[in-house]
C-alpha cells in the first residue's frame, strides 16, 4: 500500500493565503472562518483565508426579471426580508454587502448572518407553506430544486416571490444567479469570476497531487444519519478540485448517504475529511469513532491523518468554494 509523507504543519501561511494548524491550534484571518478551539493531536484544520467579496458594489437594480432553476420566471421587486433556503444563498447576500436583507435563515446556519437572522426555520423536504408565510417575508430564495421547487410554486400562489436556484450547479455559477436574483447582476459576475479563478488555482496546485484518497465524513447527511459525500455533492466539487481522489464518489455513494462498515475498510483513504460543526456533532474521536467503527481500520485512521475545514468552504458550494479547494490543495501538495 501507498505510503504517504507525513506533513508537519503549525500555524502556517503561505502565499496563496491559507490557514494550517495541527495538534489542538486553530488560527483564522480576514474572511475565513475561526477554526475549531481544540483539535485531537495530530488533526490538521485547513482553511483558506481570501473569501472573495464585492470590492465596488453597484446601486442594486430592482425589479428584475429571473427565470429560476425550477424554469419558472419570477419578477424580484423587493429583496429587504428574504428568506433563505441555505447558507450559500446567504453568503452571496453578505459579499454584496446586503446582510441585512437575510431575515429568516435556515436553523443551524453556518454564517454569523444567518445565526443572527431575525427568524429562523427548518427548511427541508417537510417544510410547510403556511409556515414560511407566517414568516411575514419579502422574498423566498430556495437553494434545492429537489425540496423547494414544490414550496416555491405553493408560496407564488399565496403572493411571496420566490426563486429557486438549483444548489448542485457550480459554485461560480450559483453564485452568479443568486447575486442577479438579489439585483447585482455586475457584482455576481465580479464573484463568480474571482471564485472561477481560485478553482482554477486549486485544479494547477492539485495537479502535482499524486493521487491522495479522500473519505469526506459528514454527521448532517442521509437524514441526519453519519454518511459519506458521493459525486453530487459540494464536497466533491473542492476535494476533485484539489487533485484528490473522493472515495466516496468511486464507491458510487449518492449524495450524502450511509457506507457499510466493510464498504469504509474498502475506499482505503489515505485523509479523513470533516467540517468543523460535524467535529462538533460528534464531539470528538470518539463520537466519530462510534459513528464509523471501522474507520480506524483504513489508511488514514491508521495514521491519524484527519483534516477538519469549515464548512462553508467544504460543504456549501458557493463563496468560500474556491479558497477551501486551494487551502486543501496546498495541503495535500505537502502529504
Amino acid at each position: 500500500m501507498r505510503s504517504l509523507r507525513r506533513s508537519r504543519v503549525a500555524a502556517v501561511a503561505v502565499a496563496s493565503a491559507i490557514v494550517l494548524t495541527a495538534c489542538g491550534q486553530s488560527g483564522s484571518g480576514d474572511g475565513a472562518a475561526a477554526g475549531p478551539s481544540e483539535l485531537p493531536d495530530g488533526w490538521t484544520y485547513v482553511a483558506g483565508e481570501d473569501v472573495p467579496s464585492a470590492s465596488d458594489t453597484d446601486e442594486q437594480v430592482l425589479p428584475v426579471e429571473v427565470t429560476g432553476d425550477d424554469d419558472v420566471i419570477s419578477e424580484v421587486t423587493d429583496t429587504t426580508r428574504t428568506i433563505a433556503g441555505g447558507d450559500d444563498i446567504i453568503e452571496v447576500f453578505d459579499a454584496l454587502g446586503r446582510s441585512d436583507d437575510i431575515f429568516a435563515a435556515p436553523e443551524e446556519s453556518a454564517t454569523e448572518t444567518g445565526r443572527n437572522a431575525p427568524q429562523t426555520f427548518l427548511f427541508n423536504q417537510t417544510t410547510g407553506t403556511e409556515g414560511v408565510l407566517s414568516l411575514d417575508g419579502t422574498l423566498f430564495l430556495g437553494n434545492s430544486v429537489r425540496r423547494h421547487t414544490e414550496l416555491a410554486a405553493q408560496l407564488r400562489q399565496a403572493g411571496l416571490n420566490a426563486v429557486v436556484i438549483d444548489n448542485l450547479q457550480a459554485p461560480a455559477q450559483k453564485v452568479r444567479r443568486i447575486a442577479e436574483a438579489a439585483g447585482y447582476a455586475a457584482a455576481g459576475a465580479q464573484l463568480a469570476a474571482r471564485v472561477d479563478e481560485q478553482l482554477a488555482e486549486a485544479t494547477e496546485i492539485g495537479n502535482t497531487v499524486d493521487d491522495v484518497r479522500v473519505l469526506h465524513i459528514s454527521a448532517t447527511g442521509a437524514g441526519g444519519d453519519p454518511a459519506v459525500a458521493g459525486e453530487d455533492t459540494a464536497a466533491h466539487t473542492v476535494i476533485t478540485a484539489a487533485g484528490a481522489i473522493n472515495v466516496g464518489a468511486e464507491a458510487n455513494v449518492e449524495d450524502y448517504s450511509p457506507i457499510s462498515e466493510e464498504g469504509i475498510v474498502d475506499t482505503a483513504p489515505d485523509v479523513i475529511l470533516l467540517s468543523q460543526a460535524d467535529l462538533e456533532t460528534w464531539g470528538g474521536v470518539e463520537g466519530i469513532r462510534t459513528a464509523f467503527p471501522t474507520l480506524m481500520q483504513t489508511p488514514a485512521g491508521e495514521n491519524n491523518r484527519f483534516v477538519v475545514m469549515p464548512d462553508l468552504q467544504l460543504k456549501i458550494g458557493g463563496i468560500s468554494a474556491g479558497t477551501g479547494a486551494v487551502a486543501l490543495a496546498e495541503y495535500l501538495r505537502g502529504l
